[in-house]
């Protein structure tokens, strides 16, 4: 069993708290390991129900806070949705992937997963005015 280590940086250089989680294997594709997380974040939201999702991506109906989403009403997130939406913003380079040092380009790429890798959602702030 390893861990693997996420960080959430943006391109203007803001760099979350880093957090784990446990897997048990060697390989996984990238869609996985996505998949893991989204619903990691989700099954987190709503064990703590912190009103605030702090998530990869943002659920619809929500508004964008200076730590997360606040959902405009209290409810379940849905992780297989919160899923697609996290696919879908891969899809149209709304943040890239980092393992390590280096950039993951396709869903369907497996990832060798050792211990203590890190991989880093590079969140994608699109520049003002253009």
């Amino acid at each position: 069993m390893g861990r693997l280590t996420f960080v959430d940086e943006t391109t203007m250089g803001e760099r979350a708290e880093a957090w784990g989680l446990e897997i048990a294997e060697e390989r996984l594709t990238l869609r996985e390991v996505i998949r893991r997380r989204v619903f990691q974040e989700v099954a987190e939201y709503h064990a703590a129900s912190p009103g605030v999702f702090r998530g990869l991506v943002q659920p619809t109906d929500t508004e964008r806070t200076l730590n997360g989403y606040a959902l405009k009403q209290p409810r379940r997130l849905d992780p297989e949705r919160q899923f697609a939406h996290a696919v879908e913003a891969f899809g149209r380079n709304g943040f890239l992937v980092l393992i390590g040092d280096r950039q993951v380009e396709e869903l369907g790429e497996e990832i060798d997963l050792r211990i203590g890798t890190e991989v880093t959602f590079l969140k994608l702030v699109p520049l003002v005015g253009g």
